[in-house]
């Protein structure tokens, strides 16, 4: 049997929403392996698919910003909410996008190497500078740059923004933008984890028809009518997963590819979601410890 942590049978629950006993015999069950303890409660009937990684705790920004067909969303981090609401937090945001603009860098390693926007020092001097000047804890956690027609969105003063790209033959047309508008609000709001059927990996497709075959056999149903089911929540999966069969936002008689056909028909212009992503602040990053730490420790022992 699988030694489960403390802190895997928290990461659990906040992933899952499940009781603590649950998520410490589902690890136990998968020795260990998160996935799989998660798709052993689904299998349950005690949770629904993981949206999250973990909880959200940390504070900061995640900005985007585009400069004509080069883009950039980038997540920073700080201690505090009263520090990223502040003028040189917010300041510093704007030249580390900047900075990731103007240099051709892959990751945040290779990003702290680079002389930052407008200055003389490395990105690694600059933050370690602004980290005694604003007096907490800083960190450029991610980030990710993009070319192309560009539709940035930021919510709530960067607690979740989204960077859409699309692939369209009138990028300059006002009701085709607005479109695109529409649909990176979409994202923004529902989290879509894939552009459309044809993107969801097929293991993610036969995990959850197994999942949803589990369940219906648990259900009762009889064998003849089980594959109609079993179909029949693929396609509620789909719906819930998938951008082009969400249910568009602002209106609920159609769906968010029927809402982008009917622009494309009415602009005489072909529109299509090339790729998006969809940053949340603080997404997985715990912040300190819980209460239910000692309960969790308990159960461990």
């Amino acid at each position: 049997m699988a030694n489960v942590s403390i802190q895997d049978v928290k990461e659990l629950r906040d992933m899952t929403s499940c009781g603590l006993s649950d998520c410490k015999k589902a690890l136990e069950e998968a020795n260990g392996n998160r996935e799989e303890a998660v798709k052993i409660l689904r299998e349950k009937g005690l949770a629904k698919a993981a949206k999250k990684a973990g909880r959200i705790a940390a504070e900061g920004v995640v900005k985007v910003k585009v400069n004509g067909t080069n883009g950039v969303i980038v997540e920073i981090n700080c201690e505090t909410d009263f520090a990223a609401k502040s003028d040189k937090f917010l300041e510093l945001v704007e030249i580390i996008a900047d900075t990731i603009l103007e240099n051709d860098v892959a990751d945040v390693e290779a990003l702290n190497n680079v002389t930052v926007s407008g200055g003389s020092m490395t990105v690694k001097e600059f933050m370690t500078d602004k980290i005694a000047t604003i007096g907490e804890n800083m960190n450029i956690r991610r980030f990710t740059k993009m070319s192309g027609t560009l539709i940035p969105y930021m919510h709530d003063g960067g607690r979740i923004s989204t960077l859409l790209k699309l692939d369209t033959d009138k990028p300059d047309n006002a009701e085709v933008l607005a479109c695109g508008m529409n649909i990176a609000l979409q994202i923004t709001a529902m989290n879509a984890q894939y552009v459309d059927k044809a993107s969801v990996p097929a293991d993610v497709v036969a995990n959850e028809k197994e999942v949803q075959l589990k369940l219906v056999e648990q259900e009762g149903k009889p064998a003849n009518v089980a594959e109609k089911i079993v179909e029949g929540r693929m396609r509620k999966f789909y719906e819930e997963v998938c951008l082009s069969d969400q249910e568009y936002f602002r209106d609920d008689s159609m769906s968010v590819g029927k809402y982008i056909d009917s622009v494309a028909k009415a602009e005489g212009a072909s529109i299509k979601v090339d790729s998006y992503v969809r940053y949340e602040r603080g997404e997985g990053i715990e912040k300190k410890a819980d209460n239910f730490a000692d309960e969790v420790a308990s159960m461990i022992k």
